[in-house]
């Protein structure tokens, strides 16, 4: 009798054992997969990285380059501002003859909103650190902005269009967008090894590779947040659309010092430092001008790519920027510098109604 009941349950725990040494070795797998793909990421850094610096150095040994050096100063700095103007007028010509009124002035709002990064930085120039509560405000503040950016200017309207397009199916268009623009960030925040904002609290950020990964998480958030901008203005809203360039434009604004600080602190020169954050919210105008072109040539897929870009966002704002504000514990500042900015952000969407 005995010797039965120790085989049935030596036979019962079999399927639990297997069942076990599957979930090991799956669990190893991911492990593994991770490792390489952080590996493989932390190489392609240090290509680009390396990349970089040599055409910096092949321009600064350029004759054009020597020949401009030469100059006074004064005479140097209009030929670069000519030169700088002249490329921008070749672009937004080229914008408004192909694509019409709409497209230049939300490519500008979404550059505009990118710049925002560098005004950000700036603080680097004179500080090496600020302090957590503060910090933890600004963040606060942004994730308050956004909200209701995404609510008022995404959402609604989108709702609105989806109507217009499938009458009382808004709703349902937005929502699918929604889920397709929080899968696609959740794809990219999977397959891009970064570090994330909680890491900032971690003496903001102890080594190169960190703060590099770290670059890499803003750059990828920063393409979506574009887009909304570009989506916004290709509805033909002028008012929303200039909204949410100025909520993306108040959240760029630490995410600029969050970049420029820990660059600072490893050594880096300090414009050189602020010259990176800013060159991390300018894929926002690559992404803006993807936005306002695909709307503006497919009207009907208007309320998926709003609800695309509002899922996107909110994303963001649950998975980095409010996680972060309470790193260290709770933060009551957080939380009120929440609210009002999401009240400022609504009371400038009535004013502009």
């Amino acid at each position: 009798m005995d010797g039965r009941m120790c085989l049935r349950q030596s036979t019962t725990n079999k399927p639990k054992l297997w069942v076990f040494g599957y979930n090991a070795w799956r669990t190893f797998q991911n492990k593994l997969m991770q490792v390489n793909l952080m590996t493989l990421t932390t190489k392609t850094v240090t290509k680009l990285q390396r990349y970089f610096e040599d055409q910096v150095d092949a321009i600064k040994s350029s004759e054009n380059y020597q020949k401009l050096l030469a100059m006074p100063p004064l005479k140097r700095w209009a030929t670069v501002a000519g030169l700088f103007l002249l490329s921008q007028l070749v672009v937004f010509g080229a914008l408004y003859l192909i694509f019409g009124r709409i497209v230049v002035i939300g490519f500008f709002a979404s550059i505009l909103a990118g710049l925002a990064t560098g005004l950000g930085a700036l603080p680097a120039l004179f500080f090496k650190n600020i302090s957590q509560n503060l910090f933890n405000s600004m963040l606060g503040a942004a994730a308050g902005v956004m909200l209701a950016a995404t609510a008022f200017s995404l959402l609604v309207p989108g709702m609105a269009y989806g109507n217009l397009v499938s009458p009382g199916k808004g709703i349902y268009i937005v929502s699918f967008g929604m889920l397709i623009g929080a899968l696609f960030l959740h794809y990219a925040d999977r397959q891009l090894p970064h570090v994330h904002f909680e890491s900032i609290s971690d003496t903001h950020l102890s080594s190169l590779k960190k703060v590099w990964l770290f670059i890499i998480a803003i750059t990828i958030h920063n393409f979506p947040e574009g887009m909304s901008v570009g989506v916004s203005f290709g509805s033909g809203e002028m008012k929303n659309g200039v909204v949410l360039a100025i909520a993306i434009a108040l959240q760029n604004i630490p995410e600029g010092l969050a970049v420029a600080l820990p660059l600072v602190g490893l050594g880096y020169n300090k414009w050189r430092a602020v010259g990176i954050a800013t060159l991390t919210g300018l894929v926002e105008p690559v992404g803006g001008l993807l936005g306002i072109t695909m709307v503006t040539l497919f009207q009907p897929i208007l309320p998926i790519a709003m609800g695309f870009a509002a899922g996107a966002m909110l994303f963001v704002i649950s998975e980095e920027i409010i996680p972060e504000t309470h790193s260290n514990g709770r933060s009551r500042y957080a939380t009120f510098a929440l609210m009002i900015g999401f009240i400022i952000m609504m009371t400038l969407d009535n004013m502009l109604g």
